[in-house]
């Protein structure tokens, strides 16, 4: 018996790649580090297109210790903290970790930039409006 799933409907074609995207995104989620993602205003006088951040609590990270990039259509995060040589803790409760947050972006997204202030790291990305695209289709007749 073969699984279904939401994506495998026949009227969805060519939708694998996202399903198995998801699929890995849902299995690394551990909820670390924990973050925010807001749209903010558009500025409707310039047709800008609409802009969203992402802000990561990465306190205890430094900017040479974190790495943001683009893979085909998903943004990763990561951060990697140095080992900072021997110490005598008498408790040690802030533990240095490593993570990677990745996530899923739509065909046409772009990342402005990303900052880091205050121990928030926060990616602009811009989503620009979808052009309408409609293309006829030729049907041959075959006799």
């Amino acid at each position: 018996m073969s699984r279904m799933t939401p994506l495998t409907s026949p009227l969805l074609l060519g939708f694998d790649a996202m399903e198995k995207t998801l699929e890995r995104i849902a299995k690394a989620s551990d909820g670390y580090p924990p973050y925010n993602i807001e749209r903010l205003p558009r500025d409707e006088s310039t047709g800008a297109p609409q802009r969203l951040r992402i802000t990561l609590a990465v306190a205890g990270f430094g900017e040479d210790e974190l790495d943001v990039s683009t893979e085909e259509n998903q943004l990763i995060i990561r951060g990697r903290q140095m080992d900072q040589g021997p110490r005598d803790y008498l408790y040690r409760g802030i533990a240095a970790r490593q993570f990677q947050r990745t996530f899923v972006l739509a065909d046409g997204m772009q990342v402005l930039g990303a900052s880091l202030r205050n121990g928030l790291l926060r990616v602009d990305l811009i989503r620009p409006e979808p052009t309408r695209m409609v293309k006829k289709i030729n049907i041959s007749v075959s006799k």
